[in-house]
C-alpha cells in the first residue's frame, strides 16, 4: 500500500503520542460527534433501514462469491462501450500502467477525484517520480496535499485540521501550487471554499487528463459511479480528454437494480444526506468527432487486486471487502476519536482500517500486527455499518493470525494459518491449562490454593505480564472456588438429588 506511511510506528506508540495532542482530540471530538448525530437522524427517517442493510450485505456477498464472473462481464461491457480495461496485480503494476498512460498523452499534470484506491497504491508519489504532477481537487484532499500531510479520515481526510490551520495552509502553500490565496483571507468556511474554488478552477480548465476511482462499477453495462458533495469530481470526469479510473476489484455490482440499494445507504451513512449532491455515472467514451456531450474521448479502467484475492480466500476476513467506504464506523469508534487516523499508519484508518489493512498488506510488519488490537471490541462499528460487516469478529480472527504468527497458506479454497515457531511461553501456558481442565482433582486443588492465598497475590504481573496489567486491574480471586460454593449451598444439594 501507499509508501506515504512507510516508517510510521506501530499503533500503540502512535496512539500514545496522539492522545496527548489536545488540539487534535478537540478537532476529532467535535467533527465525529457532529457527523454521528446527523447520520443517526438521517437513518431514522428510513423505515426499512434494516432491510436495506441486509440487502446491501446480500448483494455484496453474492458478488464476492461470483467475482470472477462479474469482473469478466464488466471488462466485456466497458470494452463494448469504448473503454480499455487494464489488470494490475499489485500497487507497482498499477502505478506503472497509469504512469505510462499519462505519458502517452504527452501531458505532465493530471487532476484527481478523491480516491482511496490511488492513495492505497501511492499513485501521486509514483507520478511525481515520473515527472508528472497530480493535483487533488477534493477540498479536504487539497488541504492535505498543500499541507504536506496525510489523510486521517476516509470521508473527511482533513478532519484533524481546524479552520485556522486551514487558512494558514492556504496562505502559505497555495502560491507554490498555482493561484495564491486571496489577500486578507479569513477562516470563515465561505471564504476558504471560495479560495479553493479559484485555485482549482484554472486547473480544471487546463487539464487534459483526469484520474479517478469509483464507488461502484456495474457489470451489466460497464458503467462507473462516483458520488461526491462538491462538484469537483464532476469537473474531473467530464472536462479532460482522457480519464483513467483506478478501482479495486471488489467495487463491482452485478446490475443497475443493485445500485439502487447503495444510493440510499451510502449518503445517509457517510454525509448524513438523503442523496449525494453529485452522482456522476459514465459508460465508456463519448464520440469526439461529434463535438457534443460530456465525458472523456479516451477512457481507461485499471482494476487492482493488491491483496484483495488473498482477502477473498479468508472465509471470516473476506467480509471486509463489502465495505463501501462510508466511514460511519470511524465516527462512532471511541479509539479513533481519541487516537486519530494517522495512528493507524494506513490510508484506511479506524475500525475498517484495522481489519482491511492487515489483510491487504499482511501482518508481518509491526504496525500491521498491532492494528487488530486497536479496538475495545465494543461493537459500535458493526451497529452502524450499512453492509453489516462484523468488524469485531474479524478483529478477533486477525488477532489469532497475529498470535500464531505464521504465514498464510492455501488448502483448496480455504486459508490456513501455519503456526509460528515463536510464542513458546504462550503455548506452554495453553498446554498447562489443557492438562488442568482434563484433571478435575488437580483443578480443584489449584482453585482452593488460589483462594486461600489471595491476600498474597500481587496487583500487577511481573515480567512480560507488566504490559498487560499496566492498563488493567487484575480480577480479584473469590474467597472460595465455585465448586465449594456449589456444594455448600442448596444448589449443590439440588444437583445431587
Amino acid at each position: 500500500m501507499s509508501g506515504t506511511f512507510v516508517g510510521m510506528p506501530a499503533f500503540p506508540e502512535a496512539a500514545h503520542e496522539a492522545v496527548g495532542n489536545k488540539t487534535l482530540r478537540g478537532n476529532l471530538r467535535h467533527a465525529t460527534h457532529t457527523i454521528r448525530a446527523k447520520r443517526a437522524k438521517a437513518v431514522a427517517e428510513v423505515s426499512d433501514w434494516a432491510a436495506l442493510r441486509e440487502a446491501g450485505k446480500q448483494i455484496k456477498d453474492h458478488t464476492l462469491r461470483h467475482l470472477d464472473r462479474y469482473l469478466v462481464q464488466l471488462e466485456e461491457s466497458v470494452t463494448a462501450a469504448g473503454g480499455i480495461v487494464h489488470w494490475a496485480a499489485d500497487a507497482d503494476e498499477a502505478n506503472e500502467i497509469v504512469t505510462q498512460l499519462v505519458k502517452m498523452t504527452g501531458e505532465s499534470e493530471v487532476v484527481k477525484v478523491k480516491s482511496m484506491a490511488t492513495q492505497e497504491i501511492g499513485l501521486n508519489e509514483a507520478l511525481e517520480e515520473a515527472g508528472i504532477r497530480a493535483y487533488e481537487t477534493d477540498l479536504a484532499e487539497l488541504i492535505v496535499q498543500l499541507g504536506k500531510d496525510r489523510p486521517s479520515h476516509i470521508l473527511v481526510p482533513a478532519i484533524h485540521r481546524n479552520r485556522g490551520e486551514i487558512r494558514d495552509i492556504f496562505e502559505r502553500e497555495m502560491s507554490e501550487w498555482g493561484r495564491p490565496a486571496p489577500e486578507g483571507l479569513t477562516d470563515t468556511p465561505a471564504e476558504l471554499a471560495e479560495a479553493a474554488r479559484l485555485h482549482l478552477r484554472e486547473k480544471f480548465l487546463r487539464a487534459k487528463v483526469g484520474v479517478s476511482g469509483a464507488n461502484f462499477m456495474i457489470a451489466e453495462t460497464g458503467t462507473l459511479v462516483v458520488v461526491e458533495s462538491e462538484g469537483n469530481g464532476r469537473m474531473c470526469l467530464t472536462l479532460p480528454e482522457t480519464l483513467i479510473s483506478v478501482v479495486g476489484i471488489e467495487k463491482v455490482l452485478p446490475t443497475w437494480q443493485d445500485l439502487e440499494v447503495f444510493l440510499q445507504t451510502l449518503p445517509r451513512s457517510s454525509t448524513a444526506e438523503r442523496m449525494n449532491p453529485y452522482t456522476s455515472m459514465w459508460t465508456g467514451t463519448r464520440d469526439g468527432s461529434a463535438g457534443e456531450g460530456d465525458g472523456p474521448q479516451n477512457f481507461h479502467l485499471v482494476l487492482i487486486d493488491n491483496g484483495r484475492t488473498d482477502t477473498l480466500a479468508d472465509e471470516v476476513g473476506r467480509q471486509a471487502l463489502r465495505c463501501i467506504r462510508c466511514s460511519a464506523c470511524l465516527n462512532v469508534c471511541p479509539v479513533y476519536e481519541r487516537a486519530g487516523g494517522h495512528a493507524y499508519g494506513s490510508v484506511y484508518p479506524g475500525p475498517i482500517g484495522a481489519i482491511l489493512s492487515p489483510q491487504l498488506r499482511g501482518t508481518a510488519s509491526e504496525i500491521d500486527a498491532s492494528l487488530p488490537y486497536a479496538s475495545s471490541l465494543c461493537g459500535a462499528c458493526y451497529e452502524v455499518c450499512p453492509v453489516a460487516i462484523d468488524i469485531p469478529e474479524v478483529l478477533v480472527h486477525l488477532r489469532e493470525r497475529v498470535v500464531q504468527g505464521g504465514p498464510v497458506i492455501r488448502e483448496g479454497n480455504k486459508v490456513v494459518l501455519k503456526p509460528a515457531k515463536g510464542h513458546a511461553a504462550e503455548r506452554a501456558a495453553m498446554r498447562a491449562a489443557r492438562w488442568a481442565f482434563a484433571h478435575p482433582g488437580a483443578l480443584r486443588a489449584g482453585q482452593r490454593l488460589a483462594s486461600r492465598t489471595r491476600r498474597l497475590h500481587p496487583r500487577t504481573l511481573p515480567g512480560p505480564g507488566k504490559a498487560w496489567s499496566g492498563t488493567r486491574e487484575l480480577p480479584a480471586v473469590p474467597a472460595e472456588p465455585f465448586r465449594d460454593w456449589w456444594q455448600r449451598t442448596d444448589g449443590g444439594k439440588d444437583g445431587a438429588e
